[in-house]
């Protein structure tokens, strides 16, 4: 009995030891834990989104802005059936005020967002311009449960001028808000041109606010606040001559790109007809859309940087320039041209009817005879004069900072073979000489190849001048053997002569203050889609039929400042096409003190 009553006694002495332990632990050593996740239950943690960055031309005059407005919010938790009616009335407090905004519509979107677990006020206007807002703001600011908040919108003052470049923000799609932070919070992201290319920078990094809350999510004090951020872009462009180039174009389809040959900057680059940014911002209509996609002028399209057209001659100078690279020839090289060319049974004609006669290599580039290019590219053969055409920049991306750029296509036997499992034929050496058949360009690629021509080094096209406070600079590269750098002085000479002296297929066309030089092409449309070919009038056929004119440049000539590379869809003949077009750029950098 007396060692039961020990053992009890020992039991409960061991019980109160576990009891003063636990409770040490508790009071004393568990302190700083508690204390701590205390504090987090009071500390609320926001994420503050950013205001877009702001896109400007190289004079800092605003390209893409955002516009000051409000969005409305309502409280959590009113979709419980109690709170049903409280919701509906409030919606009808604010439609009552803004009737454009239908109550179900707004109805929906509460109801989506809203649940148990949310704790943050649902935002059901997202936008509501500045100048509507004020004269109401005052009224609808009485109700305590009605949230007011700032806003912007994205807005492209000059319209649909620079629309291709400058692309456009959209609502974020589901997979945008999985890949992309930052929209899932401000619900907009860049889908094209230098919103899309540039978004992360122009996006920025999100704010934090920490403020002190009650149990029922009350704020009551602001604990710290990180201001968000966003970097400006500023452009190389340089809007007025933008606006003076799409004046030029005000009757024409096509594309236009004037950059510096030094290190790829792009004083303006125009696609037309061009589209009005603004629509997609603020969301158009199924008609509007229709109309877009349904042009047969494809004003979505850039023509520039996505436009694939076949070359014509504006491609022969860097073709002869390859003639010589392979010493099959040289500089002095005559050939006899009758105005066709005979090749298993077929006949390949030049496009002057009777011929040029005798031709040397400097006249071949001056009067573009066809002949010349094709006798002498049969000697070269395809696979020497498509790879040195890669090598000079054509058949792959420039590098342009813009989404989605086009390759094109230079043809040669290895890739018939891929695409078509076919053997290439000496015919399709002719035409791919000429800038015809399966050869591919966009403007851009013809640009940067005008460039090289002009000072032997390959550069980078781009628009970026500054991001935020960081100054963009571009290389260039020295892709050019030394005898072909040896031989350039001739085919700039024979570029000169194009536009300057009789003879030459753009002599009658220039009449520009600005000695230039450069090369024109003709080039045949293959074909016409059948989904576009049933929408076509029979004058509509007439005009798609007719081929497309390009003309490059480069100027001034004794000492090569820009490139002004112009495609007039369905123009016809380059020089006269485009002469004036080009003329007149060059007359207008002059004006603006661009070329000295």
């Amino acid at each position: 009995m007396k060692i039961r009553v020990i053992f009890f006694i020992i039991l409960l002495v061991l019980i109160f030891i576990l009891l003063l332990t636990r409770v040490y632990y508790i009071s004393i050593k568990s302190n700083e834990y508690y204390e701590q996740l205390a504090l987090e239950n009071i500390i609320k943690t926001e994420k503050i989104a950013p205001i877009r960055g702001v896109i400007r031309d190289r004079h800092g005059t605003p390209l893409a802005v955002n516009e000051l407005g409000f969005s409305i919010s309502l409280p959590p938790h009113l979709s419980t059936k109690s709170k049903l009616t409280t919701l509906t009335q409030k919606i009808k407090i604010i439609t009552d005020l803004f009737p454009e905004f239908d109550p179900d519509k707004l109805k929906k979107i509460y109801l989506r967002k809203d649940s148990y677990y949310n704790h943050n006020n649902i935002q059901i206007i997202d936008y509501i311009l500045y100048d509507q807002m004020i004269s109401k703001f005052v009224k609808l600011s009485m109700y305590k449960d009605i949230f007011i908040s700032p806003a912007s919108k994205r807005f492209y003052p000059y319209a649909n001028t620079a629309s291709h470049l400058l692309g456009y923000v959209a609502k974020a799609n589901t997979k945008d808000m999985e890949s992309n932070e930052i929209a899932k919070y401000t619900k907009v992201i860049g889908k094209g041109g230098i919103e899309k290319y540039y978004n992360s920078a122009l996006s920025g990094e999100f704010g934090v606010k920490k403020t002190k809350v009650t149990a029922l999510n009350k704020e009551i004090g602001i604990i710290s606040k990180i201001y968000p951020t966003s970097d400006d872009i500023n452009l190389s462009i340089d809007i007025r001559l933008q606006l003076y180039i799409k004046k030029l174009f005000k009757d024409k389809n096509g594309a236009v790109v004037v950059m510096d040959v030094k290190d790829g900057s792009i004083l303006a680059a125009g696609s037309y007809p061009e589209y009005d940014p603004n629509m997609f911002v603020r969301g158009m209509s199924q008609s509007e859309w229709e109309e877009l996609i349904n042009n047969l002028y494809h004003p979505l399209t850039n023509k520039f940087a996505k436009g694939l057209y076949p070359p014509g001659s504006v491609t022969k100078p860097a073709v002869s320039l390859s003639f010589l690279n392979s010493q099959v020839i040289t500089q002095h090289t005559h050939q006899s041209c009758s105005g066709d060319f005979k090749l298993g049974g077929r006949n390949f004609r030049c496009w002057k009817q009777h011929g040029h006669g005798d031709v040397d290599f400097k006249e071949s580039i001056q009067v573009s005879c066809d002949i010349y290019y094709y006798k002498v590219g049969l000697k070269v053969g395809i696979d020497k004069v498509a790879s040195d055409l890669k090598r000079y920049g054509l058949g792959k991306k420039t590098d342009i900072d813009l989404p989605s750029e086009f390759i094109g296509t230079v043809p040669n036997r290895e890739w018939k073979m891929k695409k078509f499992n076919q053997p290439w034929y000496k015919g399709e050496t002719l035409n791919t000489m000429i800038g015809q058949g399966d050869f591919l360009v966009t403007p851009l690629q013809i640009a940067q190849l005008t460039a090289l021509l002009a000072t032997s080094k390959q550069v980078t096209p781009h628009f970026a001048k500054a991001i935020g406070q960081r100054v963009i600079k571009y290389g260039a590269l020295d892709i050019l053997n030394d005898f072909e750098k040896s031989k350039l002085k001739v085919i700039q000479q024979a570029m000169y002569d194009v536009c300057n002296k009789p003879g030459g297929t753009a002599y009658h066309h220039i009449k520009s203050k600005v000695k230039i030089a450069g090369k024109t092409g003709t080039a045949q449309v293959i074909g016409i889609p059948q989904k576009e070919k049933v929408r076509m009038s029979e004058q509509d056929l007439k005009y798609f039929h007719r081929s497309h004119a390009w003309l490059s440049t480069f100027g001034p000539f004794k000492n090569p400042q820009f490139v002004v590379t112009v495609l007039v869809e369905h123009g016809g003949h380059g020089g006269s096409a485009a002469g004036g077009i080009v003329s007149k750029i060059y007359d207008k950098l002059l004006e603006f003190g661009y070329i000295k």
